[in-house]
C-alpha cells in the first residue's frame, strides 16, 4: 500500500464524527486560550498595580508585561516535553494533561494574595503560576491541531483545521468581555476582588473542556503508527534532522505572534495609559474584533483549501508589514471610531488571516511520527518572541519618549521575516496528511 493510499484505519472521519472531534479540540483550546488572554489583559490593566506597585505607572506595567512574557519562556519547554509524549504515547492523553495544568494554574492565580498582603511573595507566586500555565500551554497547540487535521478528509483539512483555531478569537472575546464587565466596578472593588473573577471562571471551562475532550478518540494517524511499529523513539532528535523545516515554520509564525500581542495586550495598555482614552474603548473594540474573528477564521481556513496555504498566509503577513505604521497613526487620533477601525482591521487581516490556516499548513510540513514535537517546537519557540512583544514594545515606547514608531518598525520587521519564510516554504495543500512516513519534510 503506497503512502498516499489511506488504509481503513486512516480513512478520514465522516462529518458527524468530525464535528465531535472538532468540538473536543475547540473546547480544550478555548479554555487554554482564554486563560492565556485573561493574563495578558490583566497585565495591561491591573496586575502592575496589584503585584508590582511603584510610583511610576509605566514601570509597573513593564513589570507586569515581563511576567506575561515569562509564561512564553516556559512554552518551548512544555512543547518539547508534551511533544515527546504526544508522539510517543498519543495525542489524546497528552492533551488531557495540558488542559488540566493550564486550567488549575489559572484558577490558582485568581486566589493569590496581592503585594499589599504578603509583600514579595505575591509576585514570586504569580511568576511561578505563570510559568506553570505556559508549560501546559506549550503542549496544547500541536495536539489540538493534530487531533483535527489527522481526522479530517484531505480536501477539507484547511476548513476543519481552522475551526479549533477560532478558539483563540473566542478566548479573546471571553477574556476581554469579562474584563469589560469587571472594569465597570469602582476601582476599590476592581482591585480588591473584581480582577479575580476572570481567573476563577476558568474552573468552569476546565470541567467542561475535560468532559468533552475525554470523549474524543485517538487520531487514525497515531493508531496507524502504533500498528506499524513506526512510533518515533526519539522525536526531538528526529525532527531536527530537517532543521530547515523547523526554522521556516518558526519564522512563519513570528509576525502572527507579534501582531497578535501588539493588538491584544500592548495596544490596550498604550491606549488607556499613554493616550488617556477610557479602558472600555480598546476592550470593546477587541470584543467586536474577536467576535468577527470567530466567523472569519473558518472562512479563511476554507480559502486555504481552494487557493492554497501559502497565498492566504502571505496575505496576512503582507498586511501586518504594511499596516503597522497606519495602525498607530489611527490610534494616536484618540478617536473612538478610528481606534475601533485600527484594532479590528489589524486583528482580522493580520494575525487571524495567518492563524486560520496555520495548524493545517504546519502539520503538513512535518512527518506524521514527529508532528507533535515539530509543531510544538516551531510554534512555541516563536511564541517566546510574541510573549515578549508587550515588554519589548513598552520598552521601545519608553525609549522613544512615548512615540510608537519604533514599535511599528518592530512589527514591520517581523512581517518581512515571515514573508520570506513562507515564500521559502513549499505549498502543501495538494499533499495528503498520510503522505509522510517518518520524514520531517513533506512528500512530493
Amino acid at each position: 500500500m503506497s503512502p498516499t493510499q489511506p488504509s481503513p484505519s486512516t480513512t478520514p472521519a465522516p462529518a458527524p464524527k468530525m464535528t465531535k472531534v472538532v468540538l473536543g479540540s475547540f473546547a480544550g483550546a478555548l479554555m487554554e486560550w482564554y486563560d492565556f488572554f485573561v493574563f495578558g489583559t490583566a497585565s495591561a490593566l491591573v496586575l502592575g498595580k496589584l503585584f508590582f506597585p511603584s510610583d511610576n505607572p509605566t514601570l509597573s506595567t513593564i513589570s507586569a508585561f515581563a511576567t506575561y512574557g515569562v509564561g512564553f519562556l516556559a512554552r518551548p519547554i512544555g512543547g518539547i516535553v508534551f511533544g515527546h509524549f504526544g508522539d510517543r504515547v498519543g495525542r489524546k492523553k497528552t492533551l488531557i494533561a495540558t488542559l488540566s495544568i493550564v486550567g488549575l494554574s489559572t484558577f490558582l492565580i485568581g486566589l493569590l494574595p496581592t503585594y499589599d498582603a504578603v509583600g514579595i511573595w505575591a509576585p514570586v507566586l504569580l511568576v511561578l503560576l505563570r510559568l506553570l500555565q505556559g508549560f501546559g500551554l506549550g503542549g496544547e497547540y500541536g495536539g489540538a491541531a493534530l487531533m483535527t487535521v489527522e481526522h479530517a478528509p484531505r480536501d477539507r483539512r484547511g476548513f476543519w483545521g481552522s475551526i479549533p483555531q477560532a478558539a483563540a478569537s473566542t478566548g479573546i472575546m471571553l477574556a476581554t468581555g469579562i474584563f469589560a464587565l469587571v472594569t465597570r466596578l469602582p476601582d476599590a472593588q476592581l482591585y480588591s476582588w473584581g480582577w479575580r473573577v476572570p481567573f476563577l471562571v476558568s474552573a468552569v471551562l476546565l470541567i467542561v473542556g475535560l468532559f468533552i475532550r475525554a470523549k474524543v478518540g485517538e487520531t487514525p494517524e497515531f493508531e496507524r503508527l502504533k500498528r506499524e511499529g513506526t512510533v518515533a523513539k526519539r522525536p526531538l532528535f528526529d525532527v531536527f534532522r530537517e532543521p530547515r523545516t523547523v526554522g521556516l515554520t518558526f519564522g512563519a509564525r513570528v509576525a502572527e505572534a507579534v501582531s497578535s500581542n501588539v493588538g491584544n495586550a500592548f495596544a490596550i495598555s498604550y491606549i488607556s495609559t499613554q493616550l488617556m482614552v477610557a479602558k472600555s474603548v480598546p476592550l470593546n473594540a477587541m470584543l467586536v474584533a474577536s467576535a468577527l474573528g470567530i466567523v472569519a477564521t473558518p472562512i479563511f481556513g476554507a480559502m486555504t483549501d481552494r487557493y492554497g496555504r501559502r497565498p492566504i498566509y502571505l496575505a496576512g503577513a503582507v498586511f501586518v508589514t504594511v499596516a503597522a505604521f497606519p495602525f498607530f497613526m489611527l490610534l494616536n487620533t484618540t478617536s473612538e471610531a478610528l481606534i475601533w477601525l485600527a484594532l479590528i482591521t489589524m486583528y482580522i487581516f493580520g494575525p487571524t488571516l495567518m492563524f486560520a490556516g496555520q495548524a493545517t499548513f504546519f502539520t503538513e510540513l512535518f512527518g506524521r511520527n514527529v508532528r507533535y514535537t515539530g509543531l510544538s517546537i516551531a510554534y512555541q519557540g516563536s511564541a517566546v518572541v510574541g510573549g515578549l512583544t508587550p515588554l519589548i514594545a513598552a520598552s521601545l515606547l519608553s525609549s522613544a519618549g512615548g512615540t510608537p514608531w519604533l514599535v511599528a518598525g518592530f512589527v514591520s520587521l517581523t512581517g518581512l521575516l515571515t514573508i520570506w519564510c513562507v515564500f521559502r516554504s513549499p505549498e502543501t495543500h495538494h499533499r495528503t496528511a498520510t503522505a509522510h512516513r517518518g520524514r520531517t519534510a513533506p512528500a512530493g
